[in-house]
């Protein structure tokens, strides 16, 4: 009997859980409010999605063995590529009347922020995420604020880096447990129930010291450390039960939830295509008077275009378009 799946399976449980992120941001940007009451979704889709972007720059880069030394810089170059495009994707986006706040230039400084991790020991990599997880939050405390009326280095600083929606210092720990996972045997049984039961553990101190001590904070993108505890705890859990259930090991039950969730993986191989068409959509439909945003009508509507274009897409064309993109200009040959 195998311990290990195969790697195309491994990448179904990773396309599934982007997929999720991905829907879970659906259901926080188009979902009615009937109080201020926090939704699962709220704040935890877009730290799924951060905890992935660190599972798959690890990937890239040799997932459990890292590349070699002389390997490594046409992957360190791709990954630079892609960062810069998602930085102006995510500027022209966040410059748009959506109503979203976009994560994506965000998410490319912690692209570069992670490249000189990338090949570190896991130890390692795991003392720099605790630095991260204490130190971060704390800095971005004493900082106060975003504050226009700043020189502006000072404000841009503080907005990518401590205070703004997603700040980068304060994410950082979700790449690097990412990371982590990739540079682990994601196929074997052992990482996969370990991924479970860290995870699981680690919702119940974030969200349990909130419950219990006095002054702790564990909501939504409060970037405290409870919340950064709990939320990928939430993401890490998630992952490794995935990856559990979908296995070829599970036989008629991993082949049946495959089937199932196939237009979730779908959904999750084309993220970034579906997100920004996400984004450019709720960008004219927050213009309009004919649809209601948030509405129930709209958020069933997404979900039923998304799933059914993107698994009509997946079968058909393979990668999506922006994805296609991205890939064309991480390979282009540099000039010297």
């Amino acid at each position: 009997m195998h311990n290990r799946a195969d790697a195309s399976e491994r990448v179904v449980a990773i396309d599934i859980a982007r997929g999720l992120a991905i829907i879970g941001m659906f259901v926080a940007h188009a979902i009615p409010r009937l109080s201020d009451a926090e939704l699962l979704a709220d704040g935890r889709s877009s730290i799924l999605f951060a905890t992935l972007a660190g599972v798959s720059l690890g990937i890239m880069t040799g997932s459990q063995h890292p590349l070699a030394r002389g390997q490594r810089s046409k992957r360190v170059t791709g990954i630079v590529v892609r960062a810069l495009f998602l930085f102006l994707l995510g500027i022209v986006l966040a410059s748009l009347q959506s109503g979203v706040a976009v994560i994506l230039h965000f998410y490319a400084l912690m692209f570069l922020l992670l490249i000189p991790m990338l090949f570190l020991q896991r130890w390692l990599i795991a003392l720099i995420g605790v630095v991260f997880l204490f130190g971060a939050p704390l800095l971005g405390a004493a900082q106060g604020e975003v504050d226009a009326a700043r020189p502006p280095l000072a404000y841009l600083v503080d907005y990518f880096f401590l205070n703004g929606t997603y700040p980068v210092l304060i994410w950082m720990p979700f790449l690097l447990a990412g990371l982590m996972i990739a540079r682990s045997d994601l196929g074997s049984a052992k990482t996969q129930v370990a991924l479970v039961g860290a995870g699981t553990a680690a919702v119940v101190a974030g969200y349990g010291a909130a419950i219990v001590l006095p002054g702790v904070n564990a909501a939504a993108h409060s970037g405290s450390i409870a919340e950064v505890i709990g939320s990928g705890g939430v993401a890490v859990a998630l992952l490794g039960a995935l990856l559990w259930l979908t296995a070829v090991r599970r036989r008629s039950v991993g082949r049946a939830l495959r089937v199932i969730l196939w237009p979730v993986g779908a959904t999750g191989q084309m993220a970034l295509t579906v997100y920004t068409l996400q984004i450019l959509a709720l960008a004219v439909i927050a213009g309009s008077a004919e649809i209601d945003y948030p509405g129930w009508p709209l958020l069933i509507g997404m979900l039923l275009i998304t799933f059914i274009g993107a698994s009509l897409w997946r079968y058909f064309l393979g990668k999506g378009p922006l994805e296609r993109l991205l890939a064309a200009l991480a390979r282009a040959p540099r000039f010297r």
